[in-house]
């Protein structure tokens, strides 16, 4: 029984969040935004732009900031999390991909790096190539890698 009043709070909390996205992305919202700031500027006279005045504004303003924060951050969150579980299905799905790419946002700021150095070195071979239809991956790296490391005594192994 708990753990359905737990999926429930948090089922709650997600459709709060997807509609209160979708509700502060739409133009209702802007022009809603728009009309409570034509509001309050028309009332300046009014209060004789007094420091209670421009506190209504600023108070207002602070909060609904501070609450659109995390709103915001929820929202890239499960983007950024549906665009990796999008750009694995691809990865997963190419015959000549590497598999090594998936899940590649867990590793670390120094091994994402040394991934792009590598990347950056596919590149520039890819330059040189007559065919532009030609490519190169990782596994093919790594064939030439251990290719190098058996005819050149000289380079270290790191096995």
């Amino acid at each position: 029984m708990r753990k359905s009043k737990e999926f429930k709070k948090s089922n709650f909390f997600e459709q709060f969040a997807n509609a209160a996205t979708k509700f502060t992305g739409s133009s209702v919202a802007f022009i809603a935004a728009t009309a409570i700031v034509l509001g309050w500027a028309l009332t300046g006279p009014l209060f004789n732009y007094s420091e209670t005045w421009q506190l209504v504004i600023n108070t207002g303003t602070t909060i609904i900031t501070f609450l659109m924060v995390f709103l915001i951050q929820k929202a890239q969150n499960k983007d950024g999390k549906a665009i990796q579980l999008k750009l694995n299905e691809l990865i997963a799905a190419q015959n000549g991909a590497s598999n090594r790419m998936v899940d590649i946002e867990d590793l670390s700021e120094r091994e994402l790096d040394q991934l792009h150095k590598f990347y950056v070195t596919i590149a520039a071979l890819a330059k040189k190539e007559a065919d532009i239809h030609c490519s190169h991956s990782i596994d093919v790296a790594k064939q030439l890698n251990e290719i190098k490391l058996q005819t050149n005594k000289h380079f270290k192994s790191n096995q």
